[in-house]
C-alpha cells in the first residue's frame, strides 16, 4: 500500500483544519455529472501540503490526477455498495460521537470546571455530615421539612453539642453508626459535585449551610485540610486477624508478621515472602502490590498513612495493625500531582461523567433556546395531559387506544423539526418505572416534558452539525470518504496483491531488473571497550577460531569482555562495518565511538538478481501500486471524467499566490 497516494483518505480525515475562501466556488470537475468543486480541491491541498513527502505530488497538475483518481474510487466505493457495509455504518457513527463532544459542550464552561477541578486537587478536605434524606423531586413541603429539619440539627451543634454523637443520634446515613459521620480525607471528584462545592468553600473547624444533593440535606464540619499526597503504589504482606479472640491465636498472628519481618531484615526478597506468606489473596501472587490509590480510596485509615509515610522506592516499613490484620508495606512508586496541561483531557472526562456535565448541558441547552424558536401545539399538549391519570403512580397507566391521532406534531423547532406527540407519550411511559413522588400528576408531567424538550432541542443541534459548522461537514465528508476508500483498497488492491501468487510471480519476473543484490559479505565483528581484547580477538580469529571459543577465552562469569555477532552485509548498506572491505580475511583494530572493533569476511558473494522471497515485502508493495495504477486507469473508462482547465488554471494560480 502506498500511503501517499491515500493522501486525502484516512490517514488525513483526522485533522480539522479550516481555510477560509476568499473566491467563489466553481466546478472544478465531474464524474458522470457529478460535480467537484475548487474550494474543496484548494482546502484539502493546502491541508496535505506539509504531509506529503514525494516532492512531484506537490505539483498541482499531478495532484489533480491524485484527486481525481480519488474521487472515482470513492464512486467505486459507492456504485458496488460499500456504503452499506454494518461495520463502516458503525465506525462512521461512532466517529461522527467523538467528533461532536467538540461542538455540544460550552467550551467556556467546561474550562471553568477543568480549572476549578485541578484547584480543588491540590487540597484534600477531612469532613464529617449528617445526612437528612428527601427525594430529590419530593414535593415542597417535604423538601422543606427536611430542610428545616437539618437547619435544627445545625443550631444544636453550632450550640456546642458534638456532631459526632448527633451524627450517631440523628443522620439518615446508615454508616452514621459506625463511623459517627466521619468521610475521612478526600479530594475532587470523590463525592457528588454539590457536597464536594460545600465541603471546600467551608473553613476547617466551620459548619456548613444544609446542602441539597440528590441524596437529601447535609449538614457538613470541615476537619481539616491538608496538601494532596497524590497516588502511592505499594506492595504489602498480610497477616489476618483471627476470627475467634483467643489470645493464643491473636499472638501467633503477631509472631508470624514479625518473623516474616526478620526475614525481611536479613535480606530475603519482599516479592517472594509475599508470595509465599502473605494472607491477601488477591495481592499475594504478584508479589504483594497493590493497585495504586490516593488518599480516602482504602478502608483503612492506618493503611494509607504508613504507606504515604514511605519516601523511598523499596523502602519497607515496620508491621503494623489494622483493622484487617497486620501488615508489612513496601513502596513500588509515588505519583504526585500532575501539572494541569497533563491533566486535563482526564479532568474532561471526569466532568462528563460527574454531576458537573449538568452544568455544560444546561449552558448549551439555554444557548440553543435562544438560538431556536420552540413552538408547542398547546392543544395536543392538553390533550396528553388529559389522559395521563393518577394511574401512573401505580404503574397501572397506559397507551389510550386511539394512538393515531397522538401522530401529529407535538413541538416544532426553528419551524421544520417536528416531533410527534407518541415521542413524547413513550418517554411517560418509560418514566412509569421511576416510582417519582411529584404530585399532582399534571406537575409530574410537566417536569417530563421539560427535559423532553430540552432533548429535543439538544438532538436537533446534532443532527444539524454538518449544516452549522462547515469544518465538522469537511471532517466528516473526509473520514467517511476515507473509511470507504481504506474498505475499497483492502478489497480490489491490498488483498489481492497478497493473495494472488501467480500474479505476484509473473509481475516480479518481468521486473526482475528492480530485485537485484549488490555485492554481499559474511561477516563476523568482534567489539570490547579495551583495545587490548579487541586485539585478542582479532589473533584467535586469525587463528580461525569459532566465536563461541573466542568469547569462552575472552569473557569471565563477572565480566562480558568481547562481543561478537555474525551477520551477512551489502555494499553500502548503512550497517556495514567501518571501512569493510568486501574481500575475504580479518582486518585491522580500530576504534569508533568507546568501542574498538575487528571484523572477518568469511566470504564475499557476487551481485546478482534476489529470489521472490528475498524480495517479497517489495515486490507485494511494487504489484499493489501496479494494480492500483492500472485499476485507476480502467475506472476512468467506466466512469466519465470532465475537467473544466479554464477553471483549473484559475484555482491553480490563486494557490501558486497565497503560498
Amino acid at each position: 500500500m502506498n500511503i501517499n497516494k491515500l493522501i486525502l483518505g484516512l490517514a488525513l480525515a483526522l485533522n480539522c483544519i479550516a481555510f477560509a475562501q476568499t473566491e467563489k466556488k466553481e466546478v472544478l470537475f465531474t464524474v458522470d455529472d457529478k460535480p467537484y468543486y475548487t474550494d474543496e480541491f484548494a482546502r484539502v491541498y493546502k491541508k496535505n501540503l506539509d504531509l506529503v513527502k514525494d516532492e512531484s505530488q506537490k505539483d498541482l497538475d499531478q495532484y489533480l490526477e491524485l484527486y481525481i483518481g480519488y474521487k472515482l474510487k470513492i464512486n467505486k466505493a459507492n456504485k458496488i455498495g460499500l456504503q452499506y457495509n454494518t461495520k463502516y455504518i458503525n465506525e462512521l457513527k461512532s466517529y461522527r460521537t467523538q467528533l461532536t463532544k467538540n461542538y455540544t459542550s460550552d467550551v467556556k464552561v467546561t474550562k471553568a470546571l477543568i480549572d476549578e477541578g485541578y484547584d480543588r486537587y491540590q487540597r484534600e478536605i477531612r469532613a464529617s455530615h449528617i445526612l437528612i434524606t428527601v427525594d430529590e423531586n419530593a414535593a415542597p413541603a417535604d423538601t422543606l421539612k427536611a430542610y428545616h429539619k437539618a437547619m435544627d440539627i445545625r443550631k444544636k451543634a453550632l450550640a456546642g453539642e458534638k456532631f459526632e454523637d448527633l451524627a450517631v443520634a440523628l443522620s439518615q446515613d446508615p454508616s452514621a453508626k459506625e463511623n459517627k459521620g466521619d468521610l475521612g480525607y478526600f479530594s475532587a471528584f470523590r463525592m457528588v459535585y454539590a457536597f464536594e462545592t460545600a465541603a471546600y468553600k467551608t473553613k476547617v473547624g466551620e459548619i456548613s449551610m444544609p446542602v441539597r444533593t440528590r441524596f437529601g440535606y447535609h449538614i457538613i464540619k470541615v476537619v481539616d485540610s491538608r496538601a494532596n499526597r497524590g497516588e502511592v503504589s505499594v506492595a504489602h504482606i498480610m497477616i489476618l486477624k483471627p476470627t475467634s479472640t483467643n489470645q493464643a491465636d491473636i499472638d501467633k498472628a503477631k509472631s508470624t508478621i514479625q518473623d516474616i519481618y526478620t526475614k525481611l531484615k536479613q535480606g530475603e526478597n519482599f516479592e517472594n515472602l509475599a508470595n509465599q506468606f502473605s494472607q491477601d489473596k488477591n495481592s499475594a501472587s504478584k508479589g504483594g502490590v497493590l493497585p495504586r490509590f490516593g488518599s480516602g480510596q482504602l478502608s483503612s485509615e492506618e493503611f494509607e498513612n504508613v504507606a504515604f509515610g514511605l519516601t523511598t522506592p523499596n523502602e519497607y516499613s515496620a508491621p503494623f495493625e489494622s483493622q484487617f490484620g497486620w501488615h508489612i508495606v513496601k513502596l513500588v512508586e509515588k505519583f504526585p500531582i500532575k501539572k494541569l496541561s497533563e491533566m486535563e483531557r482526564e479532568l474532561d472526562t471526569k466532568i462528563r461523567k460527574d454531576d458537573r456535565s449538568r452544568l455544560i448541558t444546561n449552558s448549551l441547552t439555554s444557548k440553543l433556546r435562544k438560538k431556536y424558536t420552540v413552538v408547542r401545539d398547546e392543544k395536543m399538549y392538553a390533550k396528553i395531559k388529559a389522559i395521563v391519570t393518577d394511574k401512573y403512580f401505580t404503574g397501572e397507566w397506559g397507551f389510550p387506544t386511539n394512538i393515531r391521532e397522538f401522530n401529529d406534531p407535538l413541538v416544532t423547532i426553528d419551524g421544520k423539526y417536528n416531533v410527534k406527540a407518541m415521542a413524547f407519550l413513550k418517554v411517560l411511559d418509560a418514566q412509569q418505572k421511576t416510582e417519582s413522588k411529584v404530585r399532582p400528576i399534571g406537575k409530574l408531567v410537566d417536569l417530563y416534558y421539560k427535559d423532553f424538550e430540552d432533548t429535543q432541542l439538544n438532538n436537533y443541534y446534532n443532527e444539524n452539525l454538518e449544516t452549522e459548522f462547515p469544518e465538522f461537514s469537511n471532517v466528516m465528508d473526509e473520514y467517511r470518504d476515507g473509511l470507504l476508500l481504506f474498505d475499497l483498497m483492502e478489497r480490489e488492491i491490498w488483498n489481492k496483491a497478497k493473495q494472488d501468487t501467480v500474479g505476484l510471480s509473473n509481475y516480479f519476473k518481468a521486473n526482475l531488473a528492480k530485485y537485484q543484490w549488490k555485492k554481499r559479505a559474511t561477516v563476523l565483528t568482534a567489539s570490547s571497550t579495551k583495545m587490548e581484547i579487541a586485539k585478542e580477538a582479532r589473533k584467535l580469529l586469525k587463528k580461525d577460531k569459532t566465536p563461541d571459543f573466542i568469547k569462552t577465552t575472552l569473557n569471565t562469569n563477572d565480566v562480558v569482555n568481547v562481543m561478537i555477532k555474525q551477520e551477512t552485509i551489502e555494499e553500502g548498506a548503512e550497517n556495514a562495518p567501518k571501512n569493510i572491505a568486501f574481500k575475504t580475511g580479518v582486518s585491522d583494530v580500530y576504534k569508533d565511538g568507546d568501542f574498538y572493533f575487528v571484523t572477518e569476511v568469511k566470504d564475499v558473494l557476487p551481485a546478482g538478481p534476489k529470489s521472490i522471497d528475498d524480495a517479497r515485502g517489495k515486490v507485494i508493495n511494487d504489484y499493489q501500486q501496479y494494480l492500483e495504477d492500472n485499476w485507476v486507469a480502467e475506472l476512468k473508462k467506466e466512469f466519465k471524467v470532465e475537467v473544466n482547465k479554464e477553471v483549473f488554471e484559475k484555482v491553480k494560480a490563486s494557490i501558486l499566490k497565497n503560498n
